[in-house]
């Protein structure tokens, strides 16, 4: 790669490849812009929270029941305020919230076109033992007509239609990756003086990987399929025993994985009947991503991108990573039926 792509900002690299957004540059700039500003903010208390009293419990919970944590709050609410001042976002749904949040653009008139779906800070139980999180969103166009209050339908869509999705990932280094349907590309943080360069382009999960992650802890209560594929894995035959991988913290091992090669697995079980990870705040912008990033992902037997969301807060299984591992996955899935 060139010094003059390794130079390259951000905001460079998007007016430099407006023409791969099928609608307009000036729309997209200004999404991916109020995240990178709200996610520098966010970056800025997550490296400081072992310092202040950030941490921790928060005192309520979120729609799922869980236990809100300190930067869960402060995160929420920075994107939300963030995304809100840009004249273009009609709605957003953050998985810290019970509802969608309905925003009217400047002009008092509903024009605004984009929907965004946001886990404001995705495995935040880590921030207390210094483990990474991270921040995943989900663009859409609207459904309904421009000019009304958006409605639920606006954010019920299928992974599919998504124009864009990525993540942050608040670690040794910052990052933001993301994708508008052209592949993918991660930009790194220089904290020094604000900005996000190029680091990573054309990020691909390489077809084999050599990692499996998933809780082994709860084993016991998972499908057959994915007992049998994690014995699978701990084989001793050709390249395996694989290695296990597990933070607990979904950016990061997806991260993980596509730079290395691996698989990522959180099945449904019989503690959590659909999984625990939600579709339209996690799965779905993590499967926009993988698949652009020649990767693959599923519920075990279907396309995550193809499944029909019917709330907003719905769960389901998630299999995601090398295109040959997840296959492979799925094969047993299917003969354990």
């Amino acid at each position: 790669m060139s010094n003059s792509k390794i130079n390259q900002t951000l905001g460079e690299f998007i007016i430099e490849n407006q023409a791969s957004f099928k609608y307009t540059s000036g729309e997209l700039s200004r999404l991916i812009n109020s995240i990178r500003l709200a996610a520098k903010v966010v970056n800025h208390e997550v490296n400081k929270a072992g310092l202040v009293d950030i941490i921790g419990a928060a005192g309520d919970t979120n729609i799922q029941g869980e236990d809100q944590q300190k930067l869960d709050v402060y995160a929420n609410e920075k994107f939300i305020q963030t995304m809100t001042k840009r004249n273009i976002v009609c709605g957003i749904a953050s998985e810290e919230e019970d509802d969608f949040i309905t925003i009217n653009s400047q002009d008092e008139n509903h024009q605004n076109k984009y929907v965004v779906l946001i886990d404001p800070l995705d495995g935040s139980s880590n921030i207390d033992v210094n483990v990474s999180v991270g921040t995943i969103f989900s663009i859409y166009r609207r459904v309904t007509p421009i000019g009304t209050p958006v409605q639920l339908e606006d954010f019920l869509q299928k992974g599919n239609q998504q124009v864009a999705a990525g993540y942050v990932v608040y670690g040794t280094s910052t990052m933001l990756v993301y994708t508008t349907g052209d592949g993918v590309n991660g930009f790194t943080l220089n904290p020094a003086i604000g900005s996000y360069y190029l680091s990573h382009p054309n990020m691909q999960f390489p077809e084999d990987g050599r990692i499996y992650s998933v809780n082994e802890g709860n084993y016991i209560h998972f499908p057959k399929g994915i007992k049998n594929y994690i014995k699978y894995c701990q084989e001793e035959e050709g390249d395996r025993p694989y290695t296990s991988r597990y933070i607990g913290s979904l950016v990061s091992d997806f991260h993980r994985n596509m730079i290395k090669g691996g698989i990522y697995m959180y099945p449904k079980s019989s503690k959590a009947s659909n999984g625990k990870l939600r579709l339209l705040y996690e799965c779905n912008p993590m499967a926009f991503l993988a698949e652009q990033a020649n990767g693959k992902a599923s519920d075990g037997f279907t396309r995550i991108m193809d499944i029909q969301p019917t709330e907003l807060h719905q769960r389901v299984p998630f299999i995601c990573g090398s295109k040959n591992m997840v296959e492979k996955a799925e094969e047993f899935m299917r003969n354990a039926e």
